[in-house]
């Protein structure tokens, strides 16, 4: 990772200046942030900020620039698009002189990664003061002692006032985030939504540990007092978040890990949670975690500063981002042992699959790769309604190596500490999204602790007439009918019609893995 002597001239020329404001503490920033007229108090005194047009990621704008040698392990396409190093140069150069030009900048030191072993020196400089809240909540804080010796590997320069010229800068719409590996550089413009600075270290994560053979995952965390942990993998509005902020287990994290061979950690030292609906009733660890030092996005308030998490009218996608430690009992430092139970989340808005389902070593195969589920309304610019997709391991967008690194290592992994493994269906029952409703949370719960605590190790088990799944006949607390998706539906044709339609749906995405065996997709896809 080494920068043009010109380039970190530049970047050190505009650190080294008067108007940098370092290392601020939690208070300092939101008083910046209120008074600069960034954000605004909560009632709980939360800092609350709306982020314009761009609500969600806008993967149509990430490149990663293409230069050696990282251009020779990068799975180049739709999700990592190549951009010339002389473009990324240009607009790195233009947006330095815009930050140049501001009267303060804010610029917070920590690190990715739990582990001391692998963990990433990160900085991030912010025009504004939230979103340099956001990092300092969402990323690891250093000590006194590890600040003095802390020394960026990657730089996070985010200029969401900066609005790119397509024609000029060679980007596709005026945001762009622009990932050089190699320079050690993530530039983000032209959007103010946090949440890409967090994914694009994510980004960097999946390209570096698995170089360290940890391998790098796209889920939350929890452990029991056995010291049983528990890892729950999903993309956006799947779950993750919700499920493993469990009062019964203690959270290593939620959202993104890595597994060694000591055992997992969280790579982050915060959480990024989903509040459309959020209730105190319902998910009372995230509810309580959001107070003083908290970030909401995109929620709406009312005059006295109340949330109101049932008005999606700015987004679907409001979030809350915070410190581990507002989770009570979260594990800090976030480190753990080895897993013995992993569950894929899906939403399924066809209200095919089974609510939970254990899976044999090729269909845990066959569905990480598939990475199935339903992109609900708000986590993508565009996206206003659940749209079926699969994202390769359950978290393409932020894979910039092949699907088959990383689906190797889980399934070495899982061999190796004889891992359990389910799929979850968080999505619908009863009939497809619009027909049926969503499945009850209570119920989720209750099949996800089961599973969790072994009570469907030797449970009686039906084999699903559509993919094969080994579905539980019965589960404490969990009406039977919805334990099988159609006995759920009151059409039952519909629902034997909408199944082949999902099933030739996975078979036309698995075409794409011409190089895994033929074992997986035989033994571990559909059956119908």
């Amino acid at each position: 990772m080494m920068m043009s002597s010109k380039l970190s001239d530049k970047l050190n020329d505009l650190l080294a200046g008067g108007s940098i404001r370092t290392q601020l503490s939690v208070g300092e920033l939101t008083q910046i942030a209120v008074e600069r007229g960034e954000a605004v108090l909560t009632d709980k005194g939360a800092v609350r900020a709306t982020t314009g047009k761009y609500t969600g990621r806008s993967p149509k704008d990430r490149f990663i620039v293409e230069e050696s040698p990282s251009k020779e392990d990068i799975d180049w396409g739709s999700v990592n698009k190549p951009v010339q190093p002389e473009v990324f140069e240009k607009l790195y150069n233009k947006v330095l002189d815009h930050l140049g030009a501001k009267n303060e900048l804010y610029v917070f030191n920590g690190f990715a990664g739990a582990d001391p072993a692998s963990r990433l020196h990160i900085r991030a400089v912010n025009e504004f003061a939230w979103h340099n809240l956001f990092c300092h909540q969402l990323f690891i804080r250093p000590t006194e002692e590890e600040l003095k010796k802390h020394e960026a590997q990657f730089t996070i320069v985010s200029a969401p006032t900066f609005k790119a010229d397509p024609e000029v800068d060679g980007t596709n719409s005026e945001a762009f985030v622009m990932i050089s590996i190699e320079r050690g550089i993530i530039l983000i413009g032209g959007t103010e939504y946090a949440g890409e600075m967090k994914k694009s270290i994510f980004s960097i994560m999946n390209y570096l540990l698995p170089k360290q053979d940890i391998l790098s995952m796209h889920c939350s965390a929890n452990v029991g007092e056995e010291g049983d942990v528990a890892l729950f993998f999903g993309l956006s509005g799947t779950g993750k978040t919700t499920l493993s902020a469990d009062p019964h287990r203690r959270l290593i994290g939620d959202d993104e890990h890595g597994w060694s061979e000591q055992g997992v950690f969280n790579i982050e030292g915060g959480c990024y949670a989903k509040t459309i609906n959020l209730s105190e009733e319902k998910e009372p660890q995230i509810y309580g975690a959001i107070r003083e030092g908290s970030v909401l996005e995109n929620v709406v308030l009312d005059e006295e500063g109340k949330p109101n998490y049932d008005d999606g009218s700015l987004t679907e996608n409001t979030r809350a981002a915070y410190p581990l430690e507002y989770i009570e009992g979260s594990v800090i430092p976030s480190v753990a042992g080895h897993p013995k139970t992993i569950l894929f989340l899906t939403a399924d808005a066809f209200g095919v699959l089974p609510p939970i389902s254990k899976l044999t070593k090729e269909q845990a195969m066959y569905h990480f790769l598939s990475g199935f589920t339903s992109k609900l309304a708000g986590t993508e610019r565009g996206i206003t309604s659940p749209q079926m997709t699969f994202s390769t391991c359950f978290g393409s967008p932020f894979l910039p190596l092949h699907a088959t690194v990383y689906a190797e290592m889980l399934g070495k992994k899982i061999d190796e500490h004889d891992v359990n493994v389910f799929l979850v269906n968080t999505g619908w029952t009863g009939g497809e999204y619009g027909v049926g409703q969503r499945m009850k949370l209570s119920y989720t719960r209750t099949m996800v602790r089961a599973a969790i605590e072994g009570k469907l190790d030797n449970a009686e088990m039906e084999k699903g007439s559509v993919f094969g799944l080994n579905m539980p006949l019965e589960i404490e607390g969990v009406p039977s009918e919805v334990l099988n998706p159609r006995n759920a539906w009151a059409d039952k044709e519909a629902y034997d019609a909408k199944a082949k339609e999902l099933t030739a749906a996975f078979r036309e995405n698995f075409r794409k893995f011409g190089s895994v065996s033929k074992e997986i997709e035989e033994k571990g896809g559909p059956i119908l």
